[in-house]
């Protein structure tokens, strides 16, 4: 990639819309878009200034294209920090191509996945945990991926390991000048504020570690598995969670052969349930394949719906309790709530007494419901939303989503309880300068300021192409 070379992608999905944006960025960007741009007040671009907006049409010599607002924005104030053009143009395919066309015959390169941002980020418009943000920014599906990528973008997470990354700095350089001064056995960083550094560091650290279990299941959604034995109304419950005929529903047990999955948001966090195959005793050979898979879909899980037919209880109380428990002790660390189906069916004596033996089942949650007429169904996804902490989100704290950067924070905590080791071991300046360079370096990583091709390869080929 030469510096300030023009790229041009098209920065609106592909297809036919409304309208569609070309977008060009780098030197002169402006000046190359001048001669095919013929305004309706015979404006010259290059003489107009940044953030303006300008009616005219794009043309190919004496051949009109289409009539487009051209936008400018003349760098560094602009989201590359080079010179940008961005031309909105109708949204016919032809159209769109016709001018992508024009300016690659004339200068332009076409821009690579993620180009306009990885430009961004080189010319320290964002840093690259913000640049990575955008990505998920797109992504974002939910309520809460959106809250936490926009906050992640805005700089939220950055700026604390960039405040912690100088506090850092700043003793690591004091201990650096202790090495020069070897001789004279001089101290000019002082251990107790050191170590409480270290503490604080290690502590934030920490949080942001933890943080990560819920950041990842806001990112990519939450796995659950509806699991029961055959009629017991999986299929009936999917349909009333997701509010659609998703799954067919019969009263022929074993209806269901293969997984049913799909996705909805709940409180704005999202989550995806797989309707799986009844667990019974099958001499059937694909009814007994999709029920192998039912065990593991409930291995890849994060949380398990058992149902259970309310109807049934006075016939199978003796067997409630231990197949249930027999789920819950093959997964003895999965969240796991045990939903009693068809309550519209019963009488009000059979909901107590359902209910005091399911009470009497450790560790599993307890839900009465009718899939059939909806009672019941937003109280389960109140109880689904109290397994995931968005207490969090409601408070704006930082939440790391990002694989990378969770790695980079393990290895930087190891670091900082290497150091507090070995100055509570009482071991020399230079041992501890190693460590405190490996953890800064880990700190880098995150934010770019330590960045090799190879890493900006891997994150900006997630982009989309325009972005």
């Amino acid at each position: 990639m030469l510096p300030n070379e023009p790229i041009i992608a098209l920065a609106t999905p592909s297809g036919a819309g409304a309208i569609a944006v070309v977008r060009i960025s780098g030197k002169d960007a402006i000046a190359m878009a001048g001669p095919f741009f013929k305004s309706v007040h015979d404006k010259n671009l290059v003489e107009q200034k940044s953030h303006t907006v300008h009616l005219g049409h794009i043309v190919d010599g004496n051949r009109y294209i289409d009539e487009v607002l051209v936008t400018l924005f003349k760098g560094p104030h602009s989201y590359t920090g080079e010179d940008v053009v961005e031309i909105s143009c109708h949204g016919s395919p032809y159209i769109q191509q016709q001018i992508l066309q024009l300016f690659l015959r004339n200068g332009c390169r076409a821009a690579d996945a993620g180009e306009f941002t990885l430009r961004a980020f080189l010319n320290g418009k964002l840093d690259l945990s913000q640049a990575e943000a955008v990505a998920d920014l797109i992504a974002s599906d939910n309520e809460a991926g959106h809250q936490v990528a926009l906050q992640q973008m805005r700089g939220g997470f950055s700026n604390e390991i960039k405040k912690l990354r100088e506090e850092l700095l700043n003793f690591a350089s004091l201990i650096e000048l202790e090495l020069d001064f070897a001789e004279e056995d001089v101290e000019f960083a002082d251990r107790g504020q050191f170590k409480e550094l270290l503490i604080k560091i290690q502590n934030v650290l920490k949080r942001l570690i933890d943080s990560f279990a819920v950041g990842n299941v806001i990112k990519n959604g939450i796995p659950v598995a509806i699991v029961g034995e055959p009629n017991v109304g999986k299929s009936t419950l999917l349909n009333a969670l997701l509010n659609e005929e998703r799954a067919l529903v019969s009263e022929i047990a074993g209806t269901t052969r293969d997984t049913i999955e799909d996705e909805i948001s709940i409180g704005g966090v999202g989550f995806r349930f797989m309707d799986t195959a009844g667990i019974r005793k099958t001499d059937d050979v694909v009814e007994g394949m999709g029920i192998r898979r039912t065990f593991e879909k409930i291995d890849k899980a994060q949380v398990v719906i058992f149902l259970l037919d309310a109807t049934t209880f006075k016939t199978g109380r003796s067997g409630l309790r231990s197949e249930i428990e027999k789920i819950g002790n093959r997964h003895p660390q999965k969240p796991m709530i045990a939903v009693a189906n068809k309550i519209d069916a019963v009488g009000g004596p059979i909901k107590t007494e359902l209910q005091g033996v399911l009470d009497e089942i450790p560790r599993i949650q307890v839900q009465l419901l009718s899939a059939k007429t909806g009672e019941g169904v937003e109280a389960l996804k109140d109880k689904l939303l109290e397994f995931i902490n968005t207490g969090a989100l409601r408070n704006n704290e930082t939440i790391v989503t990002n694989t990378r950067h969770y790695s980079a924070l393990t290895k930087a905590l190891e670091e900082i309880q290497k150091v507090k080791l070995g100055m509570d071991s009482g071991v020399s300046g230079d041992l501890l300068a190693v460590d405190i360079r490996q953890a800064l370096y880990h700190f880098g990583e995150i934010t770019g300021e330590i960045s090799s091709e190879d890493l900006l390869g891997n994150i900006f080929a997630n982009f989309c192409i325009g972005k």
